[in-house]
């Protein structure tokens, strides 16, 4: 992204599915999304890119890390602690499903809210 996401925006969101070549080609011919490869530890994993060249949005292989993650469209909220938010989130109803762990230059974590709905929480290293 060229702007840092201010606390409380959608700062990403992402797809991690089984079969994630043939979801990148399904976005490319729908959405008209171009995908460039992001290497991960012996794979890539997919940046999508709007025909003006801006990321829309990752699609990812449901593998590591990422295997138990749910075939939906994450969305990553940006947040100032990450830590205070997740201890929040658990406070109020919400669920753990994966992290907290490191991304690039920061951290999230894989939530569900109280009515079962995944989301991310993510705190940029500068926070």
């Amino acid at each position: 992204m060229s702007q840092t996401p201010q606390p409380g925006a959608v700062g990403w969101m992402d797809l991690t599915v089984a079969d994630a070549g043939r979801v990148r080609d399904f976005y490319e011919a729908v959405a008209g999304w171009a995908a460039q490869e992001h290497p991960m530890e012996g794979y890539s994993d997919f940046v999508m890119m709007t025909a003006g060249g801006a990321p829309a949005g990752g699609i990812c292989h449901a593998r590591g890390a990422n295997a138990s993650l749910p075939p939906v469209w994450l969305i990553y909220i940006v947040v100032e602690d990450l830590d205070a938010r997740v201890a929040r989130c658990l406070e109020l109803g919400g669920q753990i499903v994966g992290g907290p762990r490191q991304a690039g230059s920061g951290r999230f974590c894989v939530l569900r809210d109280p009515a079962g709905a995944p989301f991310a929480l993510y705190q940029n290293a500068a926070a």
